[in-house]
């Protein structure tokens, strides 16, 4: 192995495993209400009177999972099956489906929207854990929340899918999945996260296939430990649907003139709120749209994605600093420039290029994901108490405003960078 990239596996075994699985392990699990605390603010005050939101515990739930299908240590186990026994003790609508975007610290129903967003983290989460432990019953349950988003989410006149709804499925004024986003019933940001579970669904589902006869596809992973019946029909219908979404996203929603994505648009797919660029989606997307298209498996997907998914990753580009990090996202009408320096869009930018250097050959490609890594070792891992800050400033100085962990602030995108580098 290149001895660079074996450097670069070791380290981020470790910050994972003593960094940012340790930090939730040791200082956000709810004793006393169950699950995982919503929230510690970024001074390292814990407010276990917070909300817990659908998106945090998805994350966790995939998080845990996926580490302990990688790396096997039962404790990262007993995380991931708490994180899954909680959200369907607590986030699953039994009664209309989908899930709630957040409960009280409790556990009770608070913001009983369905964000499609947010059901698709579930998915993620839910098949990760199916993934890692074979188990039937997170696959059934990521199976209803794939139907639900086909049923209520599905836009079969203009085709994609709409963001929000009421807990009873019917129409939403505010689609928005915060403040900071536009409002409008398309996003390419709510389209990636429902590619993503989509990608994930499916290789489980072909794990789940192939395990019967004890084969290895080197494109999905590796087998499930146990044995899952699935209907073809099933597979074929989530095929189909993950095909859809590589259309969507080389045919609506990629700006063929500069190969950024656009990112907010009107049912008809008319583009909204402005030129917009934003980086770090565009690193993310570049990796998340080549996966998508090598667990198809199909040439002919493949051939049209690689060039896109190369274009994108060099579109992105334009928001790096010489020091390897990768600024947020700029405003071309208005000239403004959001140049803070995320921890997600720093693990997404790692991830992008060393895909591209991986599958392309890129040398160039490795150094930025190499040089990005540096940056992150020495800007925004917080080594003293765990976990990483959210941003640092463009002038260097560290964000003191946001949380160390939240409703957005999750053991996501730097541990899904950790374990990417682990497995490729």
């Amino acid at each position: 192995m290149n001895e660079r990239v074996d450097m670069m596996k070791r380290e981020m075994q470790d910050v994972l495993e003593n960094n940012i699985l340790r930090f939730w392990l040791d200082q956000m699990m709810d004793y006393e209400h169950g699950g995982f605390y919503g929230r510690m603010a970024h001074d390292g005050e814990l407010h276990p009177e917070a909300e817990k939101g659908a998106i945090l515990n998805a994350r966790i739930l995939w998080a845990f999972s996926a580490a302990f299908r990688v790396l096997k240590h039962p404790e990262y186990l007993e995380a991931a099956t708490r994180a899954k026994d909680y959200i369907i003790e607590h986030f699953i609508d039994q009664e209309y489906g989908g899930v709630y975007w957040s409960v009280d610290c409790e556990g009770n129903p608070l913001d009983t929207k369905k964000q499609f967003y947010a059901i698709g983290f579930m998915i993620y989460g839910l098949t990760e854990y199916a993934r890692a432990t074979g188990d039937r019953e997170a696959l059934d349950y990521a199976l209803d929340l794939y139907d639900c988003i086909e049923e209520h989410a599905f836009d079969r006149e203009h085709n994609g899918y709409i963001e929000a709804c009421t807990r009873e499925w019917g129409e939403i004024a505010d689609m928005r999945l915060s403040d900071l986003d536009a409002n409008y019933p398309k996003s390419q940001n709510t389209h990636l996260h429902i590619i993503e579970p989509y990608t994930n669904l499916l290789r489980c589902l072909k794990e789940a296939q192939v395990q019967e006869s004890c084969d290895y596809v080197s494109a999905i992973g590796s087998v499930l430990p146990v044995g899952i019946s699935v209907p073809p029909q099933t597979i074929s219908e989530v095929e189909g649907a993950l095909r859809n979404l590589v259309d969507i996203f080389t045919e609506k929603i990629l700006n063929k003139e500069t190969n950024h994505l656009d990112l907010f648009f009107g049912m008809d797919w008319t583009r909204g709120a402005g030129h917009l660029e934003s980086y770090g989606h565009d690193i993310e997307c570049s990796w998340l749209l080549h996966e998508a298209a090598l667990v198809l498996g199909d040439q002919q997907v493949l051939n049209k994605v690689e060039p896109i998914v190369q274009a994108v990753a060099q579109a992105s580009a334009k928001g790096l600093r010489p020091d390897g990090s990768l600024i947020h996202e700029a405003n071309l009408d208005t000239g403004y420039v959001d140049d803070d320096l995320h921890w997600w869009v720093q693990a997404e930018n790692v991830v992008g290029w060393y895909n591209i250097w991986q599958h392309f050959g890129d040398e160039e490609a490795l150094n930025r994901a190499e040089k990005c890594w540096h940056y992150i070792k020495k800007q925004l891992i917080d080594y003293e108490h765990g976990e990483w800050y959210w941003s640092r400033h463009a002038n260097g100085l560290l964000n003191t405003k946001d949380d160390k962990a939240g409703f957005w602030k999750c053991p996501y995108h730097n541990s899904r960078m950790c374990l990417e580098i682990i497995e490729r």
